[in-house]
């Protein structure tokens, strides 16, 4: 009985072990695919302020918490086994969807360029939208930056067995949702705080402080600015990689050049060059196909109110 009592305590031991090990390796493994999607996470986090501007200060972080649960929902919920499924069964839609999600992301960042030009936008007439309206548009804009971020993760990590894929994409899909959502808390609450250190004795303090408020209409409208930026060059980036996935590669090809011939004039900063002119091409990209799906969607808008009249 003692033996067998070891033997069975050894084999718990050997199984504790290859548990711990297995750990580790989807902590790895979820950390270099959560690297991966880093690019999107920064314009995930650029996006979303935009949505909470013009709240009165009670309603920032309820409206980021929000927002926030909601992109939870599409990571974990909606995308996470839309693209288990997809990868195990019929990987072949994975591109052709995402490229559908790109084309929306350019038409949202074509129709805030152009309502900001216009000023004819849906909401950019100086009515404030309803918290739920608000919500609504946040949580569909970042259904598309999270289908990328854990598309983008999945194909780090396709080589691994079901459920390890599965478990290192809810840690990815988890952590990049605290991290894009603690950092525009954050954010938003940076005037309150410097209203608070504004009030303190210390005269360095108080200084710090008014220079926080004073800097937070222009960080919000910069980030403003980034965000749909963002929209376009994500949304184009998508669109022009879909492209070279799915045979049509005389686009990506022309980009691919105009980098190879950056990297060479550019020497030191090879890299840098090439990202510029990859993040420029599919942000015209985006633009271009931004604009074409907002005049359509101008044109089919005014023939169903022209019908209704």
């Amino acid at each position: 009985m003692p033996g067998g009592l070891v033997a069975l305590l050894d084999d718990v031991a050997v199984i504790a072990r290859a548990a711990a090990a297995s750990v580790d390796d989807i902590g790895v493994a979820a950390a270099r695919a959560g690297a991966k999607a880093a690019g999107v996470v920064v314009d995930d986090a650029a996006v979303t302020p935009q949505y909470v501007r013009g709240l009165t200060a009670d309603r920032e972080l309820p409206i980021v918490k929000r927002i926030a649960v909601g992109s939870l929902r599409n990571k974990l919920l909606i995308i996470l086994p839309v693209i288990l499924v997809l990868s195990q069964f019929a990987e072949f839609l994975l591109t052709p969807l995402l490229m559908l999600g790109g084309a929306y992301l350019c038409y949202e960042g074509a129709e805030k360029l152009w309502a900001k030009v216009s000023g004819h936008g849906h909401g950019e007439d100086g009515v404030l939208k309803d918290e739920d309206t608000l919500v609504r548009g946040a949580i569909r804009t970042d259904l598309i930056l999270s289908a990328e971020i854990m598309v983008i993760s999945l194909n780090e990590v396709v080589d691994q067995p079901f459920f390890s894929r599965l478990a290192i994409l809810v840690v990815v899909g988890v952590a990049i949702t605290v991290l894009v959502y603690g950092a525009v808390g954050l954010i938003v609450k940076m005037d309150d705080a410097g209203l608070a250190l504004a009030k303190r004795p210390s005269p360095g303090v108080a200084r710090l402080g008014r220079g926080l408020v004073a800097a937070m209409p222009k960080l919000l409208t910069v980030l403003t600015v980034v965000g749909v930026a963002a929209m376009l060059w994500v949304g184009g980036h998508i669109l022009l990689v879909g492209t070279d996935e799915l045979g049509w590669h005389g686009l990506y090809g022309a980009v691919h050049h105009l980098e190879d011939a950056a990297d060479a004039a550019a020497g030191a900063v090879g890299g840098l060059a090439r990202w510029v002119v990859d993040t420029l091409a599919s942000a015209v990209l985006g633009l271009l196909v931004g604009a074409v799906l907002v005049a359509l969607a101008s044109v089919t808008i005014h023939r169903r109110r022209a019908a209704q009249h």
